[in-house]
Formats: structure tokens, C-alpha cells, sequence
């Protein structure tokens, strides 16, 4: 016996040594505040080539801040990455993202905008007021305005003293059905990759990567098994170890349960017009969603706006706390009800239902 346990205990820790020394990719980030950085992502002085896809190098600035290098239109921070996603959020690091939508090229990259809309800067004096028009500071100066705006009517409708500037696509966070009068256009940009497609990889829990050195093909390694995250050779093991003798006991003691209820049916006499109790049944037990389910609703990153597809969502439900610019949200995608992505997590494994609608999201 325990020449049987030694054997468990060795080959137990031979997979797990085995599992650890495939992983020789280690994420890594500029600083403590700053994303963490993996596949497809890597960080040049940080991490081996072999660590990224080609594309996607990043740097550390001197202040330790995330860099992104777009090939067409220069250094961008890095604001937050969702690799389940396959979206990021960059700004500009002197501050004026305007400056930077004015001549944004993203040819050339594996990047490109999630949404995009049509804005037009002008330029007036600075004699120059209009309701609902706010002028972008850092393109403005003390003799003349800039402002932005997605509404044909102002743009129809400016006086003389004002000059048209440029139209651009500017890449935005959500669909605008509605024109935007005015905005300074300083929140995150939004942008998302097609390729390499890692995003189902990450919901499974898995570690994407490259398949080798010379080529350019992307493999899923080290997927769990989805039982307690115990490797499927280890469980193995345990099965064998471990669930042999604890279906004996369980026999053993289903064996004298049975004994004991024969006994006292045996002793027990029997009353004449005698009814069985009728015994209610008892009511379902919901369970809660499974965490493959629920790490694949969509997640979205608010940027300094808070803008939410829902202009009322500014409250988490759950713990009802206020959206703060930076967080990540999830919303259900039969619903659109928008949560902290760590409370509807919690939620949704003991409950399947909305907690607003109480509707029930498929669990699969």
C-alpha cells in the first residue's frame, strides 16, 4: 500500500512539473498599474520573440507606461487590453487625442477600429458661442476654437467666421444612431484584431501561442479539463487512488442502511385503514451558469465618457455601485443588462437568471 501511494504521489508530480515546464511564456507588464501583457501581445525587452505575434511588439516608455507603435501614425499608450475580446484602448501620451484622430492611419497594422463615425473639426474665432458646442482645449487657442462635431446640420449651419477643418472616422467605443453635436474626443480609442484568433482559447482557459519558431500558426495549449482544473492524467490517478475504496465504503455502508430498514419493516405492525403520509416533492434546485458561459458574454471597458449603450446604465444592480471610467463591465447578451463583470460573475455561477429581468440566459 504504500509502495501504491509513492507511485501516486511521483506520477502526480511528474505531470504537474511536466505542465509547468511548457510554459515558457510568463506574462509580463511595464508596471504594477499597467495591463498584463501575453500572447498575442509582448513586450520587446521583456519578453522572447517567440513570445508574440508578429505586430504586436510593445515597449515601456520611460515612465513605465505601455506602448503601442502604429506603423502609420506613431506611439499610442496602451489604456487596458481584453484578450478574450480581442479588443484594447489606446490614448494619446501627450494628452491630446484629437491632435492624433486628425492623421490616425491604421494601415498597416493587425489593428483596426470596433466602430467608426464621421466627425468634422472647424475652426472659429474665439468671439465665437454656441449652445451645446464645447470647444476641444488642447487644439484651441487664445485668438480661436476647435471644435468636433458628427452633425451635418452644424456643419451646414457655422457662420463665417468659422472655417472647416477636416472630416475623419474616428473609431468609437458603441454605434452612434444618434449625431454628436458636440464631443472633445478625448476618451480611450477603441481597437480590435481579427487575427490571430486567440479569444476562444482565453475562455476556455486556455494558453494560445505559436506552433513553433518559423511559422506564423497559433495552437491552443494546456485547456482544463473542467474538473476543478485538475489535469486529465492526474485525475486519472486520483480515480484510481482515491474512488476505488471510497465506492467500497459507500457500498459497505449502503449495505447496512438496507439491513436496518429490512429490520424495522420486519417489527413494525401493521395499522388497518392505515394511509401513506403523502410527501410533497420537492421544488428544482436552480443551479448557476457554467464559467465557460459566462466568461463568453461580451465585456466592455468604460472610457472616460461612461457611455453605455444604455444611457441609464450608470449603477451596477448588484452591488450598486456607480460605473467608474477603467472598469470592466459584462452585459447578458439575451438582455443587454450591463453588470461589474466580477458581480454578474458571482452571480450568474449560484443564479441563472437576470438579477434585473429575472430572464434566464441559455447555459450554453
Amino acid at each position: 500500500m504504500k509502495i501504491l501511494t509513492l507511485f501516486v504521489t511521483l506520477l502526480f508530480f511528474f505531470l504537474l512539473c511536466t505542465e509547468a515546464s511548457a510554459k515558457t511564456c510568463t506574462p509580463a507588464f511595464c508596471h504594477r498599474d499597467e495591463p498584463m501583457i501575453h500572447f498575442p501581445f509582448r513586450i520587446g525587452t521583456l519578453q522572447p520573440e517567440s513570445c508574440g505575434y508578429p505586430g504586436f511588439d510593445l515597449s515601456c516608455d520611460g515612465v513605465n507606461r505601455t506602448v503601442l507603435e502604429l506603423p502609420n501614425s506613431g506611439p499610442f499608450t496602451v489604456q487596458g487590453i481584453d484578450y478574450a475580446g480581442q479588443e484594447m484602448w489606446v490614448n494619446d501620451p501627450e494628452a491630446c487625442l484629437p491632435k492624433r484622430l486628425l492623421s490616425l492611419n491604421l494601415s498597416g497594422s493587425p489593428f483596426a477600429g470596433v466602430y467608426s463615425q464621421n466627425f468634422t473639426f472647424f475652426n472659429c474665432s474665439s468671439s465665437y458661442i454656441r449652445y451645446g458646442l464645447d470647444p476641444i482645449a488642447c487644439l484651441s487657442g487664445s485668438n480661436y476654437r476647435v471644435f468636433a462635431t458628427s452633425s451635418p446640420y452644424v456643419v451646414n449651419t457655422l457662420p463665417s467666421s468659422c472655417a472647416l477643418v477636416k472630416t475623419v472616422p474616428v473609431p468609437v467605443e458603441f454605434p452612434f444612431f444618434e449625431q454628436v453635436i458636440s464631443s472633445n474626443l478625448s476618451s480611450d480609442l477603441p481597437l480590435q484584431w481579427g487575427v490571430p484568433q486567440c479569444g476562444r482559447c482565453v475562455v476556455r482557459g486556455g494558453r494560445c501561442g505559436l506552433k513553433g519558431n518559423s511559422t506564423t500558426e497559433i495552437q491552443c495549449a494546456n485547456v482544463p479539463q473542467r474538473v476543478s482544473g485538475i489535469p486529465r492524467g492526474a485525475r486519472y490517478v486520483i480515480i484510481v487512488g482515491v474512488g476505488v475504496p471510497v465506492i467500497l465504503v459507500l457500498l459497505g455502508l449502503l449495505c447496512h442502511l438496507c439491513g436496518r430498514v429490512k429490520s424495522y419493516a420486519r417489527g413494525r405492525r401493521p395499522v388497518v385503514g392505515e394511509f401513506a403520509t403523502a410527501v410533497a416533492p420537492r421544488s428544482a434546485v436552480v443551479s448557476g451558469l457554467d464559467r465557460v458561459v459566462i466568461e463568453s458574454y461580451p465585456k466592455i471597458v468604460l472610457g472616460e465618457s461612461k457611455r453605455l449603450p444604455k444611457p441609464d446604465d450608470s449603477t451596477c444592480p448588484i452591488c450598486l455601485s456607480d460605473y467608474q471610467p477603467k472598469e470592466t463591465l459584462k452585459t447578458i447578451p439575451q438582455c443587454n443588462h450591463c453588470f461589474h463583470a466580477d458581480c454578474i460573475g458571482e452571480w450568474l455561477c449560484m443564479n441563472a437568471t437576470c438579477p434585473v429581468c429575472r430572464n434566464s440566459p441559455p447555459r450554453s
